[in-house]
């Protein structure tokens, strides 16, 4: 069972999802397969509506693109405000 708070690796979340499936196969109720998963049914939905569909390895590429983009984001921003003060400076407003 799983600690509360604990952080899961997209292909850990990909094996939860396939056993939880497994176990609803099997006769247990969603509430019943996510406790002995040791997640809540909110994890449940959340990472399905995420995660739903996908292969351990384009879970992880998922996750991979996910953070590059949001470094790329964060550049752009650093650069459109260096963009804009260089603007000003050059104005003479600075």
């Amino acid at each position: 069972m799983a600690s509360p708070g604990k952080r899961y690796k997209p292909e850990q979340i990909v094996n939860l999802l396939c056993e939880i499936e497994v176990m609803m196969a099997n006769g247990k109720t969603l509430l019943e397969a996510c406790k002995q998963a040791g997640i809540s049914d909110k994890s449940y939905y959340r990472w399905r509506r995420i995660y739903g569909g996908l292969k351990v390895d384009q879970a992880r590429k998922f996750k991979e693109i996910e953070a590059e983009n949001t470094r790329l984001k964060k550049r752009v921003a650093e650069l459109s405000l260096r963009g804009a003060m260089l603007t000003e400076v050059v104005k003479g407003n600075y």
